[in-house]
């Protein structure tokens, strides 16, 4: 089975073809960080005229790479929700063009089933299982089950406030650094020691909050402009990112605990950070299989949205109406 995916939640443009889930026969990706640089993030509008240029050449080339013609697709999956609305619609539109003109079946996916299946492409995954997806919209915890040939997906927590990739972009801009923040932050902490202890948030449950950290450090470094005084922002990124990590660390752990689960899956853009996979290197005393993904399958690509929708075709799927699928700028799963 072969799945023609395209993504454009965000800023990416992405498009990909892949064989019974897990065979990536092309992914391709045109990401505009370098445009939104000068904003210091991501300008909507500015996202959704890019991908208007882009999908066409992008889709060309998934097309060529993949040595396949539309005659060799079986389904059409594309992102619907979440995520900005007119970089939603871009894509949608052209999914629905290209499925109506040749007769080929579209799939709608959530953009965060993507990441979580993003694991699936090189990995045979033994559920149950947990999800962590860590990104710039988006800290949220899965348990997933297998029911009847399909696989369960319930959400346990969420942030209450900022998502972790959100809070790594307002820090990196305190401390002056570009965007996008996290790898900026994972590189300078480096050299940097804890001297700040910023206390954990006391948040019950499985949910997350980090805009008491943003805040700690963000007061932390005006007060000291303020006094004329120097900063160490090597220090001050890595006491952020170490406070950060222990916090998504606890919860993982409280939930392996809670859930007796033997797997623990680490997806999203945040889940390239060096520091946080050498820090969830120690769960493996808690479980048997830590999974993250390749670093291109980490941030936004189409390959996750054609995994996902493979495993969602084990579902009941009502595709009569398929036509009639929107876009949809939040929606959990």
């Amino acid at each position: 089975m072969k799945i023609l995916a395209f993504e454009t939640s965000c800023d990416e443009t992405s498009v990909a073809i892949v064989e019974n889930g897990k065979k990536v026969l092309s992914n391709i990706i045109s990401t505009q960080i370098d445009i939104h640089k000068e904003y210091g993030g991501v300008v909507p509008e500015i996202a959704s005229r890019h991908h208007i240029e882009n999908i066409l050449p992008v889709f060309m080339e998934a097309l060529e790479k993949s040595k396949c013609s539309l005659n060799d697709i079986d389904y059409i999956a594309v992102t619907n929700t979440p995520g900005l609305i007119g970089s939603l619609l871009v894509g949608l539109m052209f999914a629905k063009s290209i499925s109506y003109a040749n007769k080929i079946p579209l799939l709608p996916v959530n953009h965060i089933e993507g990441h979580i299946f993003s694991n699936f492409i090189e990995n045979d995954i033994q559920l149950p299982a947990i999800s962590l997806v860590v990104s710039g919209g988006h800290t949220n915890l899965y348990y997933l089950t297998e029911k009847d040939s399909s696989i369960n997906i319930e959400l346990l927590g969420e942030t209450l406030d900022d998502a972790i990739g959100e809070s790594y972009d307002k820090v990196a801009r305190v401390l002056g650094l570009p965007y996008p923040g996290g790898p900026e932050i994972d590189k300078l902490s480096l050299d940097g020691e804890d001297t700040l202890k910023i206390k954990k948030p006391n948040v019950e449950g499985y949910d997350f909050s980090f805009s008491g950290i943003k805040t700690f450090v963000t007061n932390y470094a005006n007060n000291q402009k303020m006094k004329n005084n120097n900063i160490s922002k090597e220090n001050v990124a890595k006491s952020f990112q170490e406070t950060v990590i222990e916090v998504l660390y606890d919860k993982v752990s409280k939930v392996i605990k809670d859930k007796k689960v033997k797997t623990v899956l680490v997806a999203g853009g945040v889940s390239a950070n060096k520091r946080l996979r050498e820090k969830f290197e120690n769960l493996k005393s808690k479980v048997e299989n830590i999974y993250f993904p390749k670093l291109e399958y980490c941030t936004d690509n189409a390959a996750m949205i054609a995994a996902a929708a493979y495993y969602n075709l084990k579902k009941e799927k009502n595709l009569k109406n398929m036509y009639e699928i929107d876009a949809k700028s939040t929606k959990e799963i």
